[in-house]
């Protein structure tokens, strides 16, 4: 079987909602449901965070990550994390789980290696959009933050797949970017319910069109991308590389430029990746 034909396979069962996601996953899927009712209490969403160990571990060292609590004042119960967080930080932590779960699906060691590759390029992502959102574009960070943790959840996808189609990497994977990233990216991500301004920051990144002075969510997503010092393992197996398209660091925002808001923000950035990894 050609590559062409696996990628359309594999497109076309994640299209008609035949996908496998990892059985562990099932309370962050359900912590996202309860954030999704307008009357979701905080005690109930405690309760249910509990029964997942590494959520709540998850949680609460973001909470004392230097992004979150620049003050240096711990906590150590989730509630109190909770509400310095805030709900959508909650949403994108559960949806990080869901992500790094999906990243021990391969059972071939080289595949697995693929996978925790691109698990390190989404964490710095994430942690650059955030900061970026709020120091350049001026728009919703955790909304880049939560883009940033799911903006490479259909090629997790499309690892995974490795088991069923073992030669998979075995040949050119040009086509993923051409054709079918995009359309097993969007089905994975309505699996997963991510919202509608979300999954369109993503299509941007597909789209692979920066625009400057960045602006958008998109944008701010594309430039964390662009700016990230750990490329997509994806990009460098179809020989589309983001890298390249020079952004100019001494760009101007307000009275700074770029490269001294990223040098600046480099111990927040670290902390942020680290809570993620952890």
């Amino acid at each position: 079987m050609n590559i062409k034909t696996i990628l359309d396979d594999i497109a076309s069962e994640a299209i008609r909602g035949n996908m496998v996601f990892p059985t562990h996953t099932e309370i962050a899927l359900r912590v996202q449901r309860l954030l999704d009712d307008p009357n979701c209490a905080v005690d109930s969403l405690v309760k249910l965070i509990t029964a997942e160990p590494l959520l709540a571990a998850r949680i609460l060292g973001t909470a004392n990550s230097v992004s979150y609590n620049p003050s240096g004042r711990a906590i150590s119960d989730l509630k109190s994390a909770i509400s310095r967080l805030g709900f959508s930080t909650v949403r994108a932590l559960s949806a990080s789980i869901i992500v790094r779960q999906m990243q021990e699906m391969p059972s071939n060691e080289a595949h697995r290696k693929i996978a925790a590759n691109l698990w390190e390029h989404t964490t710095s992502v994430a942690s650059l959009a955030r900061i970026l959102a709020r120091r350049v574009t001026r728009i919703n960070p955790e909304d880049a933050f939560f883009a940033g943790i799911v903006h490479e959840v259909g090629s997790f996808y499309l690892i995974s797949r490795a088991n069923t189609y073992p030669d998979l990497f075995a040949s050119d994977l040009e086509f993923w970017h051409e054709e079918s990233e995009a359309k097993v990216g969007r089905a994975v991500l309505n699996g997963l319910n991510v919202p509608d301004r979300i999954v369109t920051s993503i299509e941007t990144l597909w789209s692979g069109f920066l625009a400057m002075p960045p602006e958008t969510l998109g944008d701010t997503l594309l430039l964390a991308d662009e700016l990230s010092p750990i490329e997509s393992p994806l990009d460098t197996l179809t020989g589309m590389s983001r890298k390249g398209m020079n952004v100019e660091l001494e760009m101007l925002v307000d009275d700074e430029t770029l490269s001294d808001i990223l040098a600046e923000s480099a111990d927040e950035v670290a902390s942020l990746s680290a809570a993620l990894k952890s």
